[in-house]
């Protein structure tokens, strides 16, 4: 009989995987991130303002979640435990979500996923800053690798007329990664009601600033999709990386990355400047580095089954708090652990995003 191999996720539990497991969770995971990237296209192909677009995309989600919630049992779970810290990063999501949507209208869309993608390094300096938790000198290095990508980045939008949209792209990263800090410092508080409520704040500011029920049927239908997609999106990835190790979850959904700017070119024409070009690949650089680094160290480590626990915790946990998905919630998201890598913060773009 062929051998099986076992990976312990916790002290007393043992998982198998195989090939299929594998090959399932890559294939999910990587639809998740095909799904995430298309954020760009979705805002930049309806006329509509970006107020219009919060609107709809989160009406959108809030029907989602809910439906999931009352179909899962776990509205009154998450009901019973929405406290302070819940309160908080509802608000940090909602402060994100105003300003993801227009960046992408003020700026390109390779400048705002190039943006986004230093979110896990963010994190971890804030978790330095406020929860105390030292990063290591590696993911330092790559922060202020990312930092410098960021940096060429912004300075090629000063030229192009663009530095608006590139701030709103930060500002929207500040609060999702002080997000990830909350959910990091308070394991319990839910995910999913936060999302929704954060979504629903925003209302009555896109009723002020705009007017939702002009847009056309055509559009509103589209964003309608917008917050559908995203959705789905999230479930796919919750499942698929269960599937899988979480260092090859977290390198599979960093696709989206790359790919939200392939979708610009193809379907926007809309080419990234040199600038763009240079910085995001100096971003990825420190994105894939974060990942394979502690991979190729551990395979000759007799630590790496102790590390792949934290790891495969930190990941399901921060990424049903980080994507703000409609994922499963299990014995795996009540862990916190003490790993302080990147991996813990990585969910590749968070959001749902609602």
């Amino acid at each position: 009989m062929k051998h099986i191999p076992e990976t312990k996720l916790f002290a007393n539990t043992t998982v198998q995987d195989t090939g299929s497991d594998i090959k399932r969770g890559v294939l999910l995971v990587g639809l998740s991130a095909l799904a995430f990237s298309t954020a760009g296209i979705f805002t930049k192909s309806v006329a509509a303002n970006a107020w219009d677009v919060i609107f709809w995309r989160g009406l959108s989600g809030i029907a989602f979640t809910l439906v999931f919630l009352l179909a899962r049992a776990g509205f009154k779970d998450e009901l019973r435990r929405f406290d302070a810290p819940a309160l908080l990063a509802t608000i940090l999501m909602a402060s994100g979500t105003a300003a993801f949507i227009p960046a992408f209208k003020l700026t390109s869309v390779a400048n705002v996923s190039l943006i986004w993608a230093t979110s896990p390094f963010v994190g971890a300096i804030f978790a330095w800053a406020f929860i105390k938790e030292i990063p290591s000198a590696r993911v330092l290095t790559c922060s202020v690798l990312a930092l410098v990508g960021v940096a060429i980045t912004v300075h090629g939008s000063f030229a192009a007329g663009n530095i608006t949209g590139d701030m709103l792209a930060l500002w929207m990263t500040l609060m999702m990664a002080g997000t990830m800090v909350v959910y990091r410092a308070h394991p319990d508080t839910p995910t999913k009601l936060p999302a929704a409520l954060s979504a629903l704040i925003l209302f009555p500011f896109a009723l002020f600033a705009s007017e939702p029920a002009q847009v056309s049927g055509v559009e509103i239908g589209v964003l309608i999709s917008f917050g559908l997609v995203f959705a789905t999106a999230s479930v796919l990835l919750a499942e698929g990386a269960r599937l899988i190790p979480s260092a090859q979850a977290a390198l599979v959904s960093a696709l989206e990355t790359p790919l939200a700017p392939i979708w610009a070119i193809l379907i926007l024409s809309e080419w990234p400047s040199v600038a763009t070009i240079v910085g995001g690949a100096i971003i990825i650089a420190a994105v894939v580095f974060s990942q394979i680094a502690p991979r190729v160290v551990n395979r000759s480590c007799k630590i790496r089954s102790a590390r792949s626990r934290a790891n495969t915790a930190a990941f399901l946990r921060l990424n049903d708090h980080l994507r703000l998905d409609i994922g499963i919630d299990d014995e795996h998201s009540r862990v916190k652990t003490n790993w302080q890598d990147p991996l813990e913060i990585e969910t590749r773009r968070l959001s749902q995003r609602l």
